[in-house]
């Protein structure tokens, strides 16, 4: 017995089964969006943010690392950016000097972020490790819709790393519960729920070299109410992971010139949008930067800051910026001799110690008085 056939615009004869077949690619575009916001939300979620003004940077970075005399091992750790659908990786090559070692690379399992790992034997002076690469970015808006989003009040297993209490990063404790419960008395809309603990920073935190912690702790921040981006952003993660929603500090390079070229931003998972990016810090001096300008009317000025606001809290990453490490109180690989808080730029140990965070603006030295 033959199959039944159609015949038409195709212009031959199709069996039955390739019917079935094609009917159900026709209406599976149709099905898509159903079956993501029914399906169960998970960490790898691709970026759902609207990308445009996609730039190639052609970047270099250089770190140099001195160990302590004697040093029988120094091993050194840096992050490889990764590439998803709102950056690609185009090319990448490492170069040390003086002595010549090709890295492991390794990817660390609760976060997948990738290192290079370079073990330099008995190092005498300064080792140099240089990565050149090229890497397109986009800039991402989320245009998050508030009505929109999905409140969890319990979440998938996967989402423990990014709601947990962490022992050096993002620490949650009944002083940031007490704070928490003044900063937001009555919960409503999630992104209203976070926007009023961004809000706090921006109103509450002075950005200060010279009280910075460089590791996102939300403690540093509650203690000082000053630091760096880290901080500012580690204790918004802290204080979202209270409100149940699940958040991480991201690290990434700034491609032009800065004293510092490490920046990072806040993270919350607010479904059906995913992974949306803040920027507490970079908000805060813009819009001190808007108000100090003197060529601006006070009504220029408010319009501008009520825009740099309304583009804060509706989700926004720019261009400018590279995604290198997400996530924070976490295991390198190969193992090193602790968990690192974060990795803004390489992590290092000389024979198990950690060395210092390299600091490319340490706190200016007072000159001495003359005599």
């Amino acid at each position: 017995m033959t199959s039944t056939s159609l015949e038409g615009q195709l212009g031959e004869a199709v069996p039955l089964s390739h019917m079935y077949r094609l009917i159900i690619i026709a209406i599976l575009p149709l099905l898509i969006p159903l079956l993501a916001s029914a399906a169960e939300p998970v960490p790898a979620q691709p970026y759902s943010a609207t990308t445009s003004h996609k730039v190639t940077h052609d970047a270099e970075l250089v770190v140099t690392v001195t160990a302590p005399y004697k040093t029988k091992l120094l091993r050194v750790w840096m992050p490889v950016p990764p590439s998803d659908n709102t950056q690609q990786l185009l090319s990448s090559r490492f170069e040390t000097f003086p002595q010549t070692v090709e890295p492991q690379i390794a990817t660390e399992p609760v976060f997948g972020n990738q290192f290079a790992y370079f073990e330099f034997p008995n190092p005498q002076g300064a080792m140099v490790v240089r990565h050149k690469l090229r890497i397109e970015v986009a800039e991402l808006r989320w245009n998050i819709d508030p009505e929109k989003i999905e409140a969890h009040a319990q979440w998938p297993e996967s989402f423990t790393p990014y709601l947990r209490s962490e022992s050096q990063a993002v620490v949650t404790d009944a002083r940031f519960e007490k704070l928490l419960a003044e900063i937001v008395p009555q919960r409503r809309n999630p992104l209203a729920d976070l926007t009023a603990v961004m809000n706090f920073a921006d109103k509450n935190f002075q950005y200060d070299h010279g009280r910075a912690s460089l590791q996102a702790s939300s403690v540093n921040a509650l203690e000082q109410r000053a630091g760096h981006c880290s901080d500012y952003h580690g204790f918004c993660a802290a204080m979202g992971r209270l409100l149940r929603q699940p958040t991480r500090v991201t690290y990434g390079i700034n491609t032009f010139p800065k004293a510092s070229p490490s920046h990072c931003k806040l993270e919350s998972f607010l479904p059906p949008y995913g992974w949306v990016s803040f920027d507490v810090s970079e908000t805060q001096k813009l819009t001190a930067a808007i108000r100090g300008d003197s060529k601006l009317s006070d009504g220029e000025k408010e319009t501008l800051v009520t825009a740099t606001h309304a583009r804060l809290t509706s989700g926004f990453r720019d261009n400018t910026w590279f995604k290198q490490t997400q996530g924070t109180d976490y295991d390198l690989v190969p193992l090193a001799a602790k968990k690192v808080a974060v990795v803004r730029t390489i992590y290092a140990e000389a024979d198990g110690v950690a060395l210092p965070d390299p600091d490319p603006s340490p706190i200016r030295i007072k000159p001495s008085s003359p005599g």
